[in-house]
């Protein structure tokens, strides 16, 4: 049996599942090969517990943990409305193939227009081919405003 929920962190399978996953998702060559840190083990939940703005979707295949998409709320200034930013999107690799991603994508597109999001947006490394299918079919596009000026880059500076 295959379930897809909004996660209840207060929820001990919920919180055990987000780690798991997250760390599956860590050691993959999508997330870097790096398990997560201890403290990152030790603390997530607690962390993300404090965020109103964090929304995560789980899906349990049989009771165990398959897939998850954490999610976290902002706001686009130019449209004056809330966003949702899939920040980590993983299906377990026993999992893969059989349509979970498809369901979990579909529950945080009902999560964001439960929250009135006038968008979704994400980042995907430009050779995680399954997830850059998995996107564009459900109808994400590259973000540009003016085709000559080209595609948005996402960019970071590490502080830690």
């Amino acid at each position: 049996m295959l379930e897809v929920i909004q996660a209840d962190l207060s929820h001990p399978q919920h919180a055990e599942a987000v780690v798991y996953l997250l760390n599956q998702y860590a050691l993959d060559p999508m997330g870097g090969y790096q398990a997560l840190s201890p403290f990152a083990h030790a603390n997530l939940i607690t962390e993300l517990k404090k965020r109103s703005t964090v929304h995560i979707v789980l899906a349990f295949s049989d009771g165990a943990p398959a897939g998850l998409a954490i999610c976290i709320e902002g706001f686009s200034t130019f449209a004056c409305q809330p966003l949702l930013n899939i920040h980590d999107f993983a299906v377990h690799p026993d999992f893969r193939g059989v349509g979970i991603s498809k369901l979990v994508m579909a529950k945080v597109i009902e999560v964001a227009r439960g929250l009135g999001c006038c968008k979704i947006t994400l980042e995907v490394l430009e050779g995680n081919t399954p997830a850059y299918s998995l996107y564009k079919a459900v109808g994400f596009v590259n973000f540009e405003l003016d085709p000559k000026l080209g595609h948005a880059s996402m960019m970071q500076l590490k502080l830690v």
